[in-house]
C-alpha cells in the first residue's frame, strides 16, 4: 500500500506540474516594411519553426488589407501546414464597437479565410477584449456558437509587440542592434512571462493547463521564436499543436465576469477565484521594457540616441 501511494503522488506531481505549450501567432500578416521585407520574414519564419521542430502553429489573421505580398505571406504560412485562423477583418477594439458592427467584421473575415484549405473557425478576439458589457460578451459567445467557432482564447500573455516597436524603431533610427544581445532580451522576457501565468495557473488551478502562448508575426519572431522553442525545452516544457492545446478542460470555462480589460484565460480564473491585482507581469509594460532595451540590448552610447 505504501507503494501504491508513492506512485499516485508521483503521478499527480507529474500531472501538475507538466508543461505544454502551443505557439500561435497574431495580426498575420503584418506589415514589413523594417528589418525583414514580407517574403523575407516568412522564409525565415518557417525556417526557424521546421528547424527547432515547433510542429504546427496557428496563424490568426485580419483581413482588410489582405491583398499582394500579404495574401501570398498568408498562402505560404498556410501551403506550410500551419493553421490559418480568424482574428476579424480590421481588428476593432470591442470596448468601442457596438455588437453588431463587431460581428459583421468578424463575418467579413471569415469569407475570405473560409478559402484557405488549412483554415478553422477559430476566433481570437482582438486585444484580447472579449466584451465591456454583458449583452456583448453574451452576444459573442453566441454568434461564436451558432457559426462553429471556437474562441481561441490564449493563456500565456506577453507584450513581444512592442519589443518589435524598440527594434524597429531602432532600426529606423540607424542604431545598431546587436542581435545576440536582443535575443537574450527577447527570450527571457517572454520567459519570466510564461512562467509567471505558469506559476498563477497552479495557484488558481491546482494543475498546469495545456497553455496556448500569444505571439506576434514579426521580425523578431522571424529571428528568435527557435531560440524560445529551445530555451522552453531546456525548462522542461514540451511543445504541442493548438489542436492539442484546446481540447484542455480549459476550453470550456466561461467567466461570469465581465471584464473591459482580459490578461487571458488564467488571468480570468484568477480574477474570478478573487485576484484583482498582478493579472499583468511587469513584462506587459511599455515603459518598464523601453529601459529594459536601453540597458540590455543597446550600448550606453546608442542608448542616449534612441
Amino acid at each position: 500500500m505504501r507503494y501504491l501511494l508513492t506512485a499516485l503522488l508521483l503521478v499527480t506531481t507529474v500531472s501538475t506540474q507538466a508543461k505544454e505549450v502551443a505557439f500561435t501567432f497574431d495580426d498575420a500578416p503584418r506589415k514589413a516594411t523594417g528589418y525583414f521585407d514580407g517574403p523575407t520574414r516568412a522564409k525565415t519564419l518557417l525556417q526557424e519553426l521546421e528547424e527547432h521542430k515547433v510542429g504546427t502553429v496557428a496563424f490568426f489573421a485580419n483581413t482588410s488589407d489582405l491583398s499582394g505580398e500579404k495574401l501570398q505571406r498568408l498562402h505560404t504560412y498556410g501551403n506550410a501546414g500551419h493553421i490559418i485562423a480568424n482574428h476579424s477583418h480590421t481588428h476593432p477594439n470591442f470596448n468601442q464597437t457596438s455588437l453588431q458592427d463587431y460581428i459583421d467584421d468578424v463575418a467579413e473575415a471569415d469569407k475570405i479565410l473560409g478559402t484557405f484549405p488549412t483554415f478553422r473557425k477559430w476566433f481570437r478576439f482582438p486585444y484580447l477584449r472579449e466584451g465591456d458589457t454583458p449583452a456583448k460578451r453574451d452576444g459573442m459567445r453566441q454568434y461564436l456558437q451558432q457559426n462553429g467557432y471556437t474562441n481561441a482564447y490564449i493563456t500565456l500573455n506577453n507584450y513581444d509587440w512592442h519589443i518589435e516597436v524598440l527594434f524597429q524603431e531602432a532600426v529606423t533610427k540607424g542604431i545598431a542592434v546587436d542581435l545576440e544581445k536582443l535575443r537574450r532580451f527577447y527570450v527571457d522576457t517572454l520567459i519570466a512571462g510564461i512562467e509567471y501565468y505558469d506559476q498563477m495557473a497552479v495557484q488558481h488551478m491546482g494543475r498546469s493547463p495545456k497553455h496556448v502562448l500569444l505571439l506576434h508575426e514579426m521580425d523578431i519572431t522571424a529571428l528568435f521564436v527557435g531560440d524560445l522553442a529551445d530555451a522552453l525545452r531546456q525548462r522542461g516544457w514540451d511543445i504541442i499543436s493548438p489542436v492539442e492545446a484546446y481540447t484542455d478542460d480549459l476550453a470550456s470555462y466561461r467567466t461570469p465576469s465581465v471584464m473591459k480589460y482580459n490578461a487571458g484565460r488564467i488571468g480570468e480564473i484568477a480574477y474570478d477565484k478573487g485576484q484583482k491585482s498582478g493579472l499583468w507581469h511587469e513584462t506587459l509594460n511599455e515603459d518598464y521594457l523601453r529601459e529594459l532595451f536601453k540597458t540590455e540590448v543597446l550600448t550606453a552610447d546608442t542608448a542616449e540616441k534612441f
